[in-house]
Protein backbone atom coordinates (compact mmCIF):
# COMPACT_ATOMS: atom_id res chain seq x y z
CA UNK A 1 0.00 0.00 0.00
CA UNK A 2 1.31 3.45 -0.95
CA UNK A 3 0.08 6.60 0.75
CA UNK A 4 0.65 9.84 -1.16
CA UNK A 5 1.17 12.81 1.17
CA UNK A 6 0.95 16.44 0.10
CA UNK A 7 3.97 17.61 2.07
CA UNK A 8 3.27 21.29 1.36
CA UNK A 9 -0.39 21.49 2.32
CA UNK A 10 -1.45 23.17 5.57
CA UNK A 11 -0.16 25.71 8.06
CA UNK A 12 2.56 23.47 9.48
CA UNK A 13 4.05 22.09 6.28
CA UNK A 14 6.43 20.47 5.73
CA UNK A 15 7.83 19.85 9.24
CA UNK A 16 4.64 18.61 10.95
CA UNK A 17 3.68 16.59 7.87
CA UNK A 18 6.98 14.72 7.79
CA UNK A 19 7.15 14.19 11.55
CA UNK A 20 3.61 12.84 11.77
CA UNK A 21 4.00 10.47 8.83
CA UNK A 22 7.32 9.11 10.09
CA UNK A 23 5.77 8.51 13.53
CA UNK A 24 2.94 6.55 11.90
CA UNK A 25 5.44 4.62 9.80
CA UNK A 26 7.35 3.50 12.89
CA UNK A 27 4.18 2.28 14.60
CA UNK A 28 2.63 0.37 11.71
CA UNK A 29 3.65 -2.03 8.96
CA UNK A 30 2.13 -2.75 5.57
CA UNK A 31 2.40 0.61 3.82
CA UNK A 32 4.89 3.04 2.31
CA UNK A 33 4.87 6.85 2.36
CA UNK A 34 5.45 8.99 -0.74
CA UNK A 35 5.96 12.70 -0.02
CA UNK A 36 5.10 15.21 -2.77
CA UNK A 37 6.70 18.64 -2.60
CA UNK A 38 9.94 20.57 -2.92
CA UNK A 39 12.39 17.68 -2.61
CA UNK A 40 15.22 19.62 -0.99
CA UNK A 41 13.01 20.82 1.87
CA UNK A 42 11.38 17.43 2.43
CA UNK A 43 14.76 15.69 2.56
CA UNK A 44 16.00 18.29 5.03
CA UNK A 45 13.12 17.38 7.35
CA UNK A 46 13.63 13.65 6.86
CA UNK A 47 17.25 13.95 8.02
CA UNK A 48 15.93 14.67 11.53
CA UNK A 49 14.55 11.14 11.92
CA UNK A 50 15.59 7.52 11.86
CA UNK A 51 13.28 5.34 9.77
CA UNK A 52 13.17 2.52 7.24
CA UNK A 53 14.32 4.35 4.12
CA UNK A 54 12.97 1.59 1.86
CA UNK A 55 9.45 2.65 2.89
CA UNK A 56 9.80 6.37 2.14
CA UNK A 57 10.27 8.23 -1.15
CA UNK A 58 9.97 11.82 -2.36
CA UNK A 59 8.46 13.13 -5.60
CA UNK A 60 9.90 16.54 -6.45
CA UNK A 61 7.27 19.19 -7.26
CA UNK A 62 7.99 22.77 -8.24
CA UNK A 63 4.63 24.33 -7.37
CA UNK A 64 2.39 24.71 -4.31
CA UNK A 65 -1.33 25.52 -4.23
CA UNK A 66 -2.21 28.16 -1.63
CA UNK A 67 -5.55 28.59 0.11
CA UNK A 68 -6.22 32.00 -1.44
CA UNK A 69 -6.21 30.73 -5.04
CA UNK A 70 -9.24 29.82 -7.12
CA UNK A 71 -9.54 26.04 -6.62
CA UNK A 72 -10.47 25.23 -10.22
CA UNK A 73 -7.83 27.49 -11.77
CA UNK A 74 -5.16 26.23 -9.38
CA UNK A 75 -5.86 22.59 -10.22
CA UNK A 76 -5.87 23.29 -13.97
CA UNK A 77 -2.80 25.54 -14.07
CA UNK A 78 -0.49 24.10 -11.40
CA UNK A 79 0.09 20.67 -12.87
CA UNK A 80 3.40 20.30 -11.03
CA UNK A 81 2.00 21.20 -7.61
CA UNK A 82 2.33 18.75 -4.72
CA UNK A 83 -1.46 18.31 -4.53
CA UNK A 84 -2.07 17.73 -8.24
CA UNK A 85 0.86 15.31 -8.63
CA UNK A 86 -0.35 13.27 -5.63
CA UNK A 87 -3.94 13.24 -6.91
CA UNK A 88 -2.77 12.12 -10.34
CA UNK A 89 -0.86 9.19 -8.88
CA UNK A 90 -3.97 8.10 -6.97
CA UNK A 91 -5.97 8.35 -10.20
CA UNK A 92 -3.31 6.30 -12.03
CA UNK A 93 -3.35 3.69 -9.23
CA UNK A 94 0.31 4.39 -8.42
CA UNK A 95 -0.86 5.30 -4.90
CA UNK A 96 -3.80 4.06 -2.85
CA UNK A 97 -4.55 7.25 -0.96
CA UNK A 98 -3.80 10.97 -0.74
CA UNK A 99 -3.62 12.97 2.48
CA UNK A 100 -3.56 16.76 2.28
CA UNK A 101 -4.06 19.63 4.71
CA UNK A 102 -4.05 22.12 1.85
CA UNK A 103 -6.89 24.10 0.29
CA UNK A 104 -10.17 22.26 0.85
CA UNK A 105 -11.68 23.68 -2.32
CA UNK A 106 -8.69 22.67 -4.42
CA UNK A 107 -8.59 19.15 -2.97
CA UNK A 108 -12.32 18.60 -3.57
CA UNK A 109 -12.07 20.00 -7.09
CA UNK A 110 -8.96 17.99 -7.87
CA UNK A 111 -10.40 14.78 -6.47
CA UNK A 112 -13.52 15.20 -8.63
CA UNK A 113 -11.69 16.21 -11.83
CA UNK A 114 -8.61 13.97 -11.55
CA UNK A 115 -9.48 10.97 -9.38
CA UNK A 116 -13.15 11.16 -10.51
CA UNK A 117 -16.33 9.91 -8.90
CA UNK A 118 -17.34 6.31 -8.30
CA UNK A 119 -19.87 5.25 -10.93
CA UNK A 120 -23.35 6.31 -9.86
CA UNK A 121 -22.21 8.83 -7.24
CA UNK A 122 -23.84 12.22 -7.77
CA UNK A 123 -21.66 14.20 -5.37
CA UNK A 124 -18.69 13.15 -3.21
CA UNK A 125 -19.06 14.16 0.44
CA UNK A 126 -16.79 14.96 3.37
CA UNK A 127 -17.33 13.06 6.59
CA UNK A 128 -15.90 13.95 9.98
CA UNK A 129 -16.37 12.83 13.57
CA UNK A 130 -17.80 14.56 16.63
CA UNK A 131 -17.62 13.07 20.14
CA UNK A 132 -20.80 11.93 21.86
CA UNK A 133 -21.62 11.79 25.56
CA UNK A 134 -20.92 8.06 25.90
CA UNK A 135 -17.25 8.06 24.82
CA UNK A 136 -18.22 7.26 21.24
CA UNK A 137 -18.62 9.47 18.19
CA UNK A 138 -21.03 10.49 15.46
CA UNK A 139 -19.99 10.77 11.82
CA UNK A 140 -21.17 14.05 10.31
CA UNK A 141 -21.72 13.93 6.54
CA UNK A 142 -21.59 16.21 4.55
CA UNK A 143 -19.47 18.69 6.49
CA UNK A 144 -18.61 21.10 3.71
CA UNK A 145 -18.25 19.69 0.21
CA UNK A 146 -21.80 20.40 -1.08
CA UNK A 147 -23.68 23.51 0.00
CA UNK A 148 -26.69 22.94 -2.28
CA UNK A 149 -28.11 19.43 -2.26
CA UNK A 150 -30.95 17.30 -3.52
CA UNK A 151 -32.63 14.51 -1.52
CA UNK A 152 -30.88 11.86 -3.64
CA UNK A 153 -27.49 13.31 -2.70
CA UNK A 154 -28.26 13.00 1.00
CA UNK A 155 -29.38 9.41 0.53
CA UNK A 156 -26.05 8.65 -1.12
CA UNK A 157 -24.20 10.44 1.70
CA UNK A 158 -25.91 8.05 4.12
CA UNK A 159 -24.96 5.01 2.01
CA UNK A 160 -21.32 6.13 1.84
CA UNK A 161 -21.07 6.84 5.57
CA UNK A 162 -22.71 3.49 6.29
CA UNK A 163 -20.05 1.79 4.14
CA UNK A 164 -17.28 3.72 5.90
CA UNK A 165 -18.33 2.69 9.40
CA UNK A 166 -18.78 -0.92 8.33
CA UNK A 167 -15.43 -1.11 6.52
CA UNK A 168 -13.25 0.92 8.89
CA UNK A 169 -14.84 0.44 12.31
CA UNK A 170 -16.67 -2.88 11.82
CA UNK A 171 -20.15 -1.54 12.57
CA UNK A 172 -22.83 -4.11 11.70
CA UNK A 173 -25.76 -1.72 11.26
CA UNK A 174 -24.92 1.94 11.94
CA UNK A 175 -27.77 4.14 13.13
CA UNK A 176 -28.47 6.90 10.62
CA UNK A 177 -30.13 10.17 11.58
CA UNK A 178 -31.17 13.19 9.54
CA UNK A 179 -30.32 16.67 10.87
CA UNK A 180 -33.57 18.60 11.22
CA UNK A 181 -35.33 21.28 13.26
CA UNK A 182 -37.68 18.78 14.84
CA UNK A 183 -37.94 15.07 15.59
CA UNK A 184 -41.30 14.57 13.84
CA UNK A 185 -41.27 13.20 10.28
CA UNK A 186 -43.27 16.14 8.92
CA UNK A 187 -40.81 18.74 10.25
CA UNK A 188 -38.23 20.54 8.14
CA UNK A 189 -37.93 22.08 4.71
CA UNK A 190 -38.54 20.49 1.31
CA UNK A 191 -35.07 18.93 1.27
CA UNK A 192 -35.32 17.20 4.65
CA UNK A 193 -38.92 16.07 4.15
CA UNK A 194 -38.08 14.41 0.82
CA UNK A 195 -34.84 12.96 2.22
CA UNK A 196 -36.72 11.53 5.18
CA UNK A 197 -38.93 9.51 2.83
CA UNK A 198 -35.95 8.19 0.85
CA UNK A 199 -34.10 7.12 3.99
CA UNK A 200 -37.22 5.54 5.43
CA UNK A 201 -37.72 3.48 2.26
CA UNK A 202 -34.07 2.40 2.09
CA UNK A 203 -32.45 -0.68 3.63
CA UNK A 204 -30.38 1.53 5.92
CA UNK A 205 -30.89 1.60 9.70
CA UNK A 206 -32.65 4.98 9.66
CA UNK A 207 -33.63 6.20 13.14
CA UNK A 208 -35.36 9.44 12.13
CA UNK A 209 -34.73 13.14 12.52
CA UNK A 210 -32.10 14.45 14.94
CA UNK A 211 -32.40 17.93 16.44
CA UNK A 212 -29.28 20.04 16.99
CA UNK A 213 -29.42 19.59 20.77
CA UNK A 214 -29.22 15.80 20.32
CA UNK A 215 -26.26 15.67 17.92
CA UNK A 216 -23.88 14.57 20.68
CA UNK A 217 -26.47 12.61 22.68
CA UNK A 218 -25.57 9.19 21.21
CA UNK A 219 -28.86 8.83 19.36
CA UNK A 220 -27.21 8.12 16.03
CA UNK A 221 -23.90 6.92 14.58
CA UNK A 222 -24.23 8.92 11.36
CA UNK A 223 -25.75 12.38 10.99
CA UNK A 224 -26.75 13.25 7.42
CA UNK A 225 -27.15 16.83 6.19
CA UNK A 226 -26.15 19.15 3.36
CA UNK A 227 -22.64 20.61 3.44
CA UNK A 228 -23.84 24.10 4.39
CA UNK A 229 -25.55 22.98 7.60
CA UNK A 230 -22.87 20.37 8.27
CA UNK A 231 -20.07 22.91 8.12
CA UNK A 232 -21.92 25.20 10.52
CA UNK A 233 -22.43 22.30 12.95
CA UNK A 234 -18.74 21.35 12.70
CA UNK A 235 -17.33 24.86 13.14
CA UNK A 236 -19.79 25.67 15.95
CA UNK A 237 -18.89 22.48 17.82
CA UNK A 238 -15.13 23.06 17.42
CA UNK A 239 -15.47 26.68 18.54
CA UNK A 240 -17.72 25.84 21.47
CA UNK A 241 -15.30 23.15 22.67
CA UNK A 242 -12.38 25.60 22.63
CA UNK A 243 -14.36 28.28 24.46
CA UNK A 244 -15.65 25.81 27.07
CA UNK A 245 -12.12 24.60 27.82
CA UNK A 246 -10.84 28.18 28.05
CA UNK A 247 -13.71 29.33 30.30
CA UNK A 248 -13.33 26.29 32.54
CA UNK A 249 -9.59 26.89 32.89
CA UNK A 250 -10.19 30.54 33.78
CA UNK A 251 -12.74 29.64 36.45
CA UNK A 252 -10.58 26.92 37.97
CA UNK A 253 -7.56 29.23 38.22
CA UNK A 254 -9.53 32.12 39.71
CA UNK A 255 -9.65 30.88 43.34
CA UNK A 256 -7.33 28.99 45.65
CA UNK A 257 -9.77 26.17 46.43
CA UNK A 258 -10.70 25.67 42.78
CA UNK A 259 -6.99 25.46 41.91
CA UNK A 260 -6.65 22.58 44.36
CA UNK A 261 -9.70 20.92 42.82
CA UNK A 262 -8.24 21.40 39.37
CA UNK A 263 -4.99 19.76 40.42
CA UNK A 264 -6.87 16.77 41.81
CA UNK A 265 -8.99 16.50 38.64
CA UNK A 266 -6.16 16.98 36.16
CA UNK A 267 -6.50 13.46 34.75
CA UNK A 268 -10.23 13.91 34.11
CA UNK A 269 -9.72 17.28 32.42
CA UNK A 270 -6.97 15.85 30.22
CA UNK A 271 -9.28 13.02 29.16
CA UNK A 272 -12.09 15.49 28.45
CA UNK A 273 -9.83 17.66 26.28
CA UNK A 274 -8.65 14.61 24.34
CA UNK A 275 -12.23 13.73 23.41
CA UNK A 276 -12.65 17.16 21.82
CA UNK A 277 -9.33 17.04 19.96
CA UNK A 278 -9.78 16.76 16.15
CA UNK A 279 -6.22 15.45 15.81
CA UNK A 280 -7.36 12.14 17.30
CA UNK A 281 -9.21 11.41 14.03
CA UNK A 282 -6.65 12.88 11.65
CA UNK A 283 -8.91 14.18 8.92
CA UNK A 284 -12.15 13.99 7.00
CA UNK A 285 -12.45 11.31 4.31
CA UNK A 286 -13.88 12.44 0.98
CA UNK A 287 -16.23 9.59 0.14
CA UNK A 288 -17.48 8.84 -3.35
CA UNK A 289 -14.32 9.13 -5.45
CA UNK A 290 -12.25 6.38 -7.11
CA UNK A 291 -9.52 6.40 -4.51
CA UNK A 292 -9.03 7.23 -0.86
CA UNK A 293 -8.84 10.98 -0.23
CA UNK A 294 -8.38 12.42 3.26
CA UNK A 295 -8.65 16.14 3.99
CA UNK A 296 -6.59 16.94 7.06
CA UNK A 297 -7.31 20.07 9.09
CA UNK A 298 -5.39 23.11 7.83
CA UNK A 299 -3.74 23.55 11.22
CA UNK A 300 -2.90 19.86 11.64
CA UNK A 301 0.12 19.08 13.79
CA UNK A 302 2.29 15.95 13.70
CA UNK A 303 -0.20 14.02 15.82
CA UNK A 304 -3.02 14.78 13.39
CA UNK A 305 -0.98 13.65 10.38
CA UNK A 306 -0.02 10.45 12.16
CA UNK A 307 -3.72 9.79 12.86
CA UNK A 308 -4.58 10.57 9.22
CA UNK A 309 -2.10 7.96 7.99
CA UNK A 310 -3.57 5.32 10.31
CA UNK A 311 -7.05 6.26 9.12
CA UNK A 312 -5.97 5.93 5.48
CA UNK A 313 -4.67 2.41 6.09
CA UNK A 314 -7.98 1.40 7.67
CA UNK A 315 -10.01 2.81 4.77
CA UNK A 316 -7.96 1.02 2.12
CA UNK A 317 -7.86 -2.26 4.04
CA UNK A 318 -11.58 -1.99 4.79
CA UNK A 319 -12.49 -1.92 1.07
CA UNK A 320 -14.72 1.07 1.72
CA UNK A 321 -15.04 2.03 -1.96
CA UNK A 322 -16.17 -1.48 -2.90
CA UNK A 323 -18.85 -1.37 -0.19
CA UNK A 324 -19.96 2.05 -1.48
CA UNK A 325 -20.14 0.74 -5.06
CA UNK A 326 -22.32 -2.17 -3.94
CA UNK A 327 -24.61 0.16 -2.00
CA UNK A 328 -25.03 2.54 -4.92
CA UNK A 329 -25.80 -0.33 -7.29
CA UNK A 330 -28.67 -1.37 -5.04
CA UNK A 331 -30.23 2.10 -5.00
CA UNK A 332 -33.49 2.68 -6.91
CA UNK A 333 -32.78 3.66 -10.51
CA UNK A 334 -34.75 6.90 -10.25
CA UNK A 335 -32.30 8.92 -8.20
CA UNK A 336 -32.50 12.27 -9.99
CA UNK A 337 -29.65 14.41 -11.29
Amino acid sequence: MKIAVDAFGGDNAPFAVVEGCINALKQNEGFDIVFYGIEEEVLRELKKYEYDKSRVSVVNCTEVISCDESPTMAIKRKKDSSMVRALQDVADKKADCIISAGSTGALLTGATLIVKRIKGIKRPALGTFLPNKNDGSVMLIDCGANTDCKPQYLLQFAIMADAYLKGVYSYKSPRIGLLNNGAESEKGNELTKATYKLLEESDLNFVGNIEARDILADKTDILVCDGFDGNIVLKHTEGLAEIMISMLKTELMSRKLSKIGAALSRKAFKSFKKKLDYSEYGGAPLLGVNGTVIKAHGSSDAKAFSSAVKQAVKIVNGNVNKIIEDGIENMPSDTGD
